[in-house]
């Protein structure tokens, strides 16, 4: 059902200097800032050649980065993001394996401009797993 690694995600508190580290002093290439309200995030990607980076950095004091880097100061591994073909299938057939989707239920609309959903971490090994539809 997943397809390949999309991207792992790191929960950072300053955006800039965490991108330059990765643009400057590993010399990958970094996307522009971008910022996503109904996520509460802005996030950059590094781009590698098996998969992305995605350093994500709060929004607002209401942001759930802001509440992980309350627990996780130095901040660290958020979550990972695994391709799907069909996200509705997916998340039925993981409902109907015991798995917890996240929110309503509902896909919203992810960085990539397409269709994402976020499981539960304690149904799947302690780790936040995000869908996205390809």
């Amino acid at each position: 059902m997943i397809g390949r690694l999309n991207h792992v995600a790191i929960a950072v508190r300053d955006l800039e200097t965490s991108a330059a580290l990765y643009r400057d002093t590993l010399g990958a290439r970094v996307s522009a800032p971008q910022a996503l309200p109904a996520h509460g995030v802005t996030v950059v990607f590094i781009e590698l050649d098996n998969t992305k980076i995605e350093l994500l950095a709060p929004l607002g004091d209401n942001s759930p980065i802001a509440k992980f880097l309350e627990k996780n100061p130095d901040g660290g591994m958020h979550h990972l993001c695994y391709e799907v073909e069909d996200i509705l299938a997916a998340r039925d057939r993981l409902k109907a394996a015991g798995a917890r989707v996240l929110g309503d239920g509902e896909p919203r609309i992810g960085a990539h401009g397409k269709p994402v959903l976020f499981l539960h971490p304690k149904d799947l090994s302690g780790t936040l797993v995000e869908l996205e539809q390809v």
